[in-house]
């Protein structure tokens, strides 16, 4: 069996990083006080229980965010549907 890949996993990170803003703790938490923005921590439970966690944020897997994002999902998380933006770290 051989892997035809078009893209490199770097092509596939160059152009996912177009899309993707990225903040500043700083301004996370002012979007988070100011504009509503809702913090999703998206580590592994382990990490949670060994660093800690942010208060507010919500927990949503890494593994399972397509799946809880997804209104077709039947893991789908009905905050996901709110109007506001989310602040993934």
């Amino acid at each position: 069996m051989t892997l035809n890949m078009k893209k490199s996993v770097q092509q596939m990170i160059d152009e996912a990083r177009k899309h993707i803003d990225n903040h500043s703790p700083e301004e996370a938490r002012r979007r988070v006080e100011q504009e509503g923005a809702l913090l999703i921590d998206v580590r592994d439970v382990r990490e949670l229980e060994r660093d800690g966690v942010i208060p507010g944020a919500m927990h949503a897997p890494r593994g399972m965010l397509e799946f809880w994002i997804d209104p077709e999902s039947p893991y789908f998380r009905e905050v996901f549907n709110e109007d506001r933006e989310f602040v993934l770290y």
